[in-house]
């Protein structure tokens, strides 16, 4: 992988350096945002995961992290923070990073989350290139209101596609929709979708929900429901 990791801190550059190099990981440091966003600009496509502190002089984290979002709805964004506020890490998540790691933290875990990032993008990847010679109008999911084509990563509800979905909110929206009405619980989802087992917060699901929920009623009732205590589910049977 060829990573970008904005990090003010070069002490914590210097410790990941090492665990990246370990792994055969490239890597180009950046050390405000200004310079970061900069780097990424230049190349978009040269870049397999962005690595991203939530607090950077020159240009916040929350403003790079849009930036990138407004170029690439697709590059991995994992999010740095050392703020003890659930608020900037939901606001983090729904401005699309797909997570987020809260300082301090071990760097074991900071690679095994890369890991799981890299593992869902690169199956992402995998599948569209695949079995090219069907027809990309064909649907992995399909039911009375709404359709799903994972080549594509499109999805359409009445016939209107729900556009912007990043690639978390697409392989959520999936997840669901792939078995209509059962009910997902959190854990769950995060071991579906995140490829987290055993670490993982909840709040990563919800933040994700919150913002699926949101494209969709753009274009239509909602499809997401909530089964409180419980966890979410795919429902389009009110759907008319």
């Amino acid at each position: 992988m060829n990573l970008l990791m904005i990090e003010d801190n070069e002490s914590v550059c210097e410790m990941m350096q090492m665990f990246f190099v370990n792994e055969g990981w490239e890597v180009t440091f950046k050390y405000d945002g200004q310079t970061g966003i900069d780097a990424f600009l230049e190349d978009p496509q040269n870049w397999d995961m962005i690595i991203l502190d939530l607090n950077l002089p020159e240009l916040d984290g929350m403003v790079v992290a849009r930036k990138i979002r407004e170029v690439s709805s697709t590059v991995p964004l994992v999010m740095l923070t050392a703020r003890d506020s659930e608020s900037d890490q939901v606001i983090g998540l729904e401005i699309g990073a797909d997570d987020y790691v809260t300082k301090p933290f071990s760097p074991l875990t900071l690679i095994a989350r890369i890991k799981a990032l890299h593992r869902r993008s690169d199956l992402r990847s995998t599948a569209a290139t695949e079995e090219v010679q069907e027809s990309d109008t064909e649907f992995d999911v399909k039911t009375a209101h709404f359709q799903m084509n994972t080549k594509t990563r499109e999805a359409y509800l009445n016939g209107e596609e729900i556009v912007d979905l990043t690639p978390k909110e697409f392989d959520l929206l999936y997840t669901l929709a792939n078995k209509p009405r059962q009910v997902f619980s959190r854990e769950k989802l995060l071991e579906l979708v995140w490829d987290y087992q055993y670490f993982g917060d909840e709040r990563t699901v919800d933040a994700h929900i919150k913002k699926l929920r949101q494209k969709i009623e753009k274009i239509g009732p909602q499809v997401i429901q909530t089964v409180w205590g419980v966890g979410y589910k795919f429902d389009d049977s009110g759907v008319e």
